[in-house]
């Protein structure tokens, strides 16, 4: 994770406790849906 990339209309997105988290792909996304505060800092 911390890959820079540009976001489209069709990337993953993750809204949590007000901010949205883009990721690069469905696998990147899909961990932190399931457990988000192990991928914040």
């Amino acid at each position: 994770m911390g890959t820079k990339f540009k976001v489209k209309a069709n990337t993953q997105v993750a809204d949590y406790k007000g901010k949205s988290y883009y990721f690069c792909c469905a696998s990147c996304h899909k961990p932190f849906e399931k457990n988000p505060e192990k991928y914040i800092k």
